[in-house]
């Protein structure tokens, strides 16, 4: 069964930092782009940051720019996310996705993780 499982959330007091991974099982994801979205109660879900497949073309949403780095290891089919300086609304349920081009559209996205919670308290 091929599947996306995120780990790492959690709670942290703000300005401090998480790091998000994104392990895919199944099959190879090595040459499919990978890209994060969080969704926060009552919200819709949104672009956080996303990479090609080969991890040299990356985008990312103006409110983490600077503060978020998404990165991937395709030996370990992984996709990380480095978060620094957070902030309280960054509070949200944070989900991984596969796609066969690197964009910032949900749609797009092929496959599904079922999200971690990230809370950060202010």
């Amino acid at each position: 069964q091929v599947q996306l499982v995120e780990s790492g959330g959690g709670l942290v007091q703000a300005g401090g930092s998480l790091r998000l991974s994104c392990a895919a099982s199944g099959r190879t994801f090595s040459n499919y782009a990978r890209g994060w979205f969080r969704q926060a109660p009552g919200k819709e879900r949104e672009f956080v940051a996303a990479i090609s497949w080969s991890g040299g073309t990356t985008h990312y949403a103006d409110s983490v720019k600077g503060r978020f780095t998404i990165s991937r290891d395709n030996a370990k089919n992984t996709v990380y996310l480095e978060m620094n300086s957070l902030k309280p609304e960054d509070t949200a349920v944070y989900y991984c996705a596969a796609s066969t081009d690197i964009t910032r559209w949900a749609r797009q996205y092929d496959l599904w993780g079922q999200g971690t919670q990230v809370t950060v308290s202010s």
